[in-house]
């Protein structure tokens, strides 16, 4: 079961009160909507947001009339504010990492761990851009390219040359074939290190397929517009690269006099949550309040 993360903290951000309307970005599994839901009425209400179809679905019959979930990409976050009626909002809650869900369920390859095919696109199955795309047909370069700028991979070079070589022999269809040729390019000194080869590479091509740092710029500027004066929106991350951007974008809309920064240092879970949950030692909270 997906544990959500920081969800004290974001209750805390966020202040849900009676008759308030707060917009969950990245609905999930659902934990922070119905932990904001729960503070909400009478009156109130938590509009879900998730690209992933299987994951509204699952949740369609399941949540409380207070809490709507729809499928969409939250770059679109403004457009579905209006339609929804939830304009203007309270604040908005985005947490940026996937879900266990995703992981052990979805059958997209999203995890070196297990063998499926290689789609890792959260949104529907049938259409756009897959992992099984680029490292079959994208160039070496390319490969090195998104490796080293979204994996920050040290071996993006050795890798993307030996897929490239291992493609002409046989294309790659599964996590475990990629996986399997990835720990080959690695150093034998690497393989034993405490991260799995695979890890960062699995990661660039999941923000790849995904254009997840283009969603991500395009859904926090939204939010900004949705938000009412003095409104709230709070992002959790999960590895440097989120965070800086989304500390970027903070700290730009704070210089034109948009926003200001609730926590200017960043906020992560306690010893006590992450005994709990292993999964939250890397969450990390930003906070910024409307002007």
């Amino acid at each position: 079961m997906h544990v959500p993360v920081l969800v004290e903290e974001v209750v805390t951000a966020l202040d849900p009160r009676p008759g308030k309307r707060f917009i969950d970005a990245t609905f999930g599994d659902g934990g922070h909507a119905r932990a904001i839901a729960e503070m909400v009425l009478p009156g109130g209400m938590v509009l879900g947001i998730d690209w992933d179809p299987q994951q509204v679905l699952k949740h369609k019959d399941r949540v409380e009339k207070h809490i709507r979930v729809i499928e969409e990409n939250y770059a679109n976050i403004e457009r579905v504010a209006r339609q929804y009626h939830v304009y203007p909002a309270d604040g908005v809650i985005f947490d940026l990492g996937f879900s266990v869900f995703h992981i052990e369920h979805s059958g997209k390859g999203f995890s070196f761990r297990k063998d499926e095919p290689l789609i890792m696109r959260y949104a529907s199955a049938e259409k756009g851009l897959t992992a099984s795309d680029i490292v079959n047909e994208w160039s070496e370069k390319e490969l090195e390219r998104i490796f080293q700028e979204f994996g920050e991979e040290r071996y993006a070079g050795r890798i993307a040359r030996a897929l490239c070589e291992t493609r002409k022999k046989k294309p790659f269809r599964t996590t475990a074939q990629l996986a399997d040729a990835i720990m080959r390019a690695t150093p034998a000194a690497a393989r034993t290190m405490r991260i799995h080869p695979a890890t960062r590479t699995f990661q660039a091509l999941r923000i790849v397929v995904n254009n997840e740092f283009g969603n991500m710029k395009k859904g926090i500027a939204g939010a900004y517009n949705v938000l009412g004066s003095g409104g709230r929106i709070v992002v959790i991350t999960f590895h440097s690269l989120e965070d800086r951007i989304v500390k970027e974008l903070f700290r730009a809309m704070c210089a034109e006099g948009k926003m200001r920064l609730v926590n200017k240092k960043v906020i992560m879970p306690q010893r006590g949550e992450v005994v709990r949950n292993p999964r939250a030692r890397s969450a990390k909270l930003r906070i910024a309040e409307k002007i």
